[in-house]
């Protein structure tokens, strides 16, 4: 594409070189870098693509842009025959250039963004299954993996991936004639412009709680509630779970986009009824399409009556029928999110992505409401992120669970048992039995062997992930796999006395 193309509609651009140039690509990654590139440069939290501009340079780009605050440091590196520019903001000018280059995908099918503290994921397959039914084909963007149909493309590294990756998977998606797309809006992902320049035409906030509060990604509550309300200013519609008072100001925030309202306990748009709650399944009822239907889902947990109401009023607003949205709703799965794993001793054992106090306190509280035995505990907290939520987290599982084993969960640069030690202070406010294991697989080995047949083990914290992150190495592993094989060498210890 010509360069000038790619830059069409950015304000503020200077510029100083050739703009007719075919660019073949376009990158914030030097190292991905070849003849003729485009390479923007980016402001990271970690390393500063204006760094490497020269070995962009040296690979072949053939155009650099970069911040306008930046261009006297990187000019010198830059021969007469690279095209340079400046822009204010170097990350909303790749999102829109992202746009361009991939001729604004985002235009050509209905583009529904899911954002919230928790719930997103779920929500996300709850949307897709549903579409799927009615025979529209649709792509799923989120925290576990980017599907085009049934198909998955690639597992994911982040909740909504950079604007360049996002808009090429958005064109992919195109070009298999996807008609729909449904993706998880992360707040980091509204705040640093990934998202600019997408063409939403649903959003759907499902609740807002303390999470990612951090020096790399929000520095208070009000920062995070309001990046994640720009996705409102982004939608010609949207719903919101009006049980969370956090979210009934979004009306006044974003006065040009139409919102409806789900819930349970006050009034709204589309309100449950009647909620019946098991150890594997939640039902309701609920008017769809204008008459009363009882509703199923296999995901249990009061969570998951919310996740279906947000589906369904998306579903409805895209003229679903009703049984298709009972039937996708009974019919759905996903992985990590109140995952039961099926095992040669005949325990409960679930697997929950868990790792805000929020989550871990609606997960616990929801297998304690039917669970005839105890409530084993097991989880960690992520290192390099909001320290301020670990002895919350323990103090949560301390009151709620009969016995908490502490561990270690993606200590990422961090010591691992001094996360352990904070969230330790926090279960030393309560009653609850505990004890702390660093290792992870100790830690689900001992819960295991405590465990009788009425128990359940919560895993928390890993949900759909298969590694383990120490000092930037994601070292595999998958709970599934840690559960089978502890369980082989137990029996194995049982059969061999």
């Amino acid at each position: 594409m010509i360069l000038k193309n790619i830059l069409m509609g950015i304000q503020g651009l200077k510029a100083k070189g050739n703009l007719e140039l075919d660019i073949g690509n376009i990158t914030s990654d030097s190292r991905q870098i070849k003849q003729g590139d485009f390479f923007i440069a980016i402001k990271g939290f970690e390393t500063d693509g204006h760094e490497y501009v020269s070995q962009a340079v040296n690979a072949g780009a053939s155009a650099i842009l970069v911040n306008e605050d930046m261009v006297k440091s990187v000019i010198k590196d830059i021969p007469e025959n690279v095209t340079l520019i400046a822009a204010p903001d170097s990350r909303v000018a790749m999102s829109k250039c992202a746009c361009n280059f991939y001729d604004n995908p985002s235009r050509k099918f209905t583009l529904i963004g899911v954002t919230g503290t928790k719930g997103k994921t779920t929500t996300t397959f709850m949307i897709k299954e549903i579409l799927q039914r009615q025979g529209i084909k649709t792509g799923l963007i989120g925290t576990i993996a980017t599907y085009i149909g049934d198909k998955k493309l690639e597992d994911s590294d982040r909740t909504t991936p950079d604007s360049i990756k996002l808009q090429s998977l958005f064109a992919k998606m195109v070009e298999e004639k996807c008609s729909a797309v449904v993706m998880e809006v992360s707040s980091q992902s509204l705040k640093l412009h990934r998202v600019d320049g997408c063409d939403f035409n649903i959003g759907v906030f499902t609740n807002f709680s303390e999470d990612h509060i951090s020096e790399k990604e929000h520095p208070n509550m009000e920062d995070y509630f309001n990046s994640k309300a720009m996705l409102f200013k982004m939608c010609p519609y949207g719903f919101i779970n009006i049980d969370d008072f956090n979210l009934t100001k979004l009306p006044k925030m974003s006065p040009n986009c139409e919102i409806k309202s789900y819930g349970i306990d006050n009034e709204c748009d589309m309100l449950a009824k009647d909620i019946t709650i098991t150890n594997s399944y939640v039902d309701f009822r609920v008017k769809v399409n204008g008459k009363n239907e009882r509703i199923k889902t296999f995901i249990p947990g009061r969570f998951s009556v919310y996740n279906s109401l947000a589906a369904i009023s998306v579903a409805e607003r895209l003229g679903c029928d009703t049984e298709n949205i009972k039937t996708a709703l009974e019919e759905v799965r996903v992985p990590g999110r109140s995952e039961l794993v099926d095992n040669k001793l005949d325990l409960t054992l679930m697997i929950d992505y868990a790792h805000s106090p929020e989550s871990l306190q609606s997960i616990l509280q929801a297998v304690k409401a039917y669970t005839r035995g105890k409530v084993i505990s097991v989880f960690g907290c992520g290192g390099d992120r909001d320290p301020g939520k670990r002895p919350i987290m323990g103090e949560i599982s301390g009151k709620i669970a009969n016995y908490t084993i502490i561990t270690s969960d993606n200590p990422r640069t961090e010591d691992p048992e001094k996360i352990v030690n904070q969230i330790e202070e926090g279960i030393k406010k309560t009653k609850g039995k505990y004890e702390c294991i660093v290792d992870r697989t100790e830690a689900i080995k001992k819960a295991i062997e405590m465990a009788q047949k009425n128990d359940i083990v919560v895993l928390a914290g890993k949900g759909h992930e298969t590694y383990q992150e120490i000092n930037h190495v994601k070292n595999p592993y998958d709970e599934r796999v840690i559960i089978k094989n502890i369980i082989e060498e137990i029996i194995s210890e049982r059969n061999s006395k």
